[in-house]
């Protein structure tokens, strides 16, 4: 660095431009057809310059992705597994309501399954049991659990939003709950 600030700022807004990049291009095409070179070309870097930054196209698929999970586990921090769900599940969807089109891509593409499992587990991780309240719990069984549960969710959510959203938000969040904390037997299902 020759104390200018200006490689700095090169460095800043080459990542930039990669992030940009690749943020469009996620919302055109599925992650498979995402290659360095385009990304490069598109971005006006040469692949050199993209691996400075990321190994890989993964790297930087997971840095998007740990981003988009930060807002929902800071937002549901404080709520114990599995006892809050209902508060849990309010806050994903508005979360994921809150969210741009590259946050719901990610969630509703069906290229990107993989990505909202990863998504998935990372929260868990960072989650449940971290101060300690869910320690008892059978690893497994806690595993089955969110699985079932957030799996679910993004299924519910995905199709609600292929559906156009035609149930109003606070609906979609207490059809959901209900299903997710009491099951399809809490359900009346005719019209009224």
């Amino acid at each position: 660095m020759n104390g200018t600030g200006k490689e700095d700022l090169r460095v800043i807004r080459t990542k930039e431009a990669i992030r940009k990049t690749f943020e469009e291009m996620i919302c055109e095409m599925d992650y498979e057809q995402i290659s360095i070179k385009e990304l490069t070309e598109r971005a006006r870097i040469n692949r050199k310059t993209f691996y400075l930054h990321y190994n890989s196209l993964d790297d930087l698929l997971r840095e998007l992705q740990n981003e988009m999970a930060k807002s929902f586990i800071e937002r549901t921090r404080d709520l114990e597994r599995p006892r809050d769900m209902d508060k849990i599940t309010r806050e994903f969807f508005l979360v994921s309501e809150g969210a741009g089109r590259l946050d719901e891509r990610l969630l509703c593409s069906g290229s990107y399954h993989y990505i909202s499992r990863r998504i998935t587990n990372e929260i868990m991780s960072e989650t449940w049991g971290a101060d300690g309240k869910q320690k008892n719990v059978d690893p497994y069984v806690q595993n089955i659990i969110m699985t079932f549960v957030s799996q679910s969710t993004i299924e519910i959510y995905k199709q609600w939003m292929a559906d156009g959203k035609k149930i109003p938000l606070d609906d979609i969040i207490a059809l959901t709950t209900k299903l997710i904390c009491n099951g399809l037997n809490s359900l009346s299902l005719t019209r009224d």
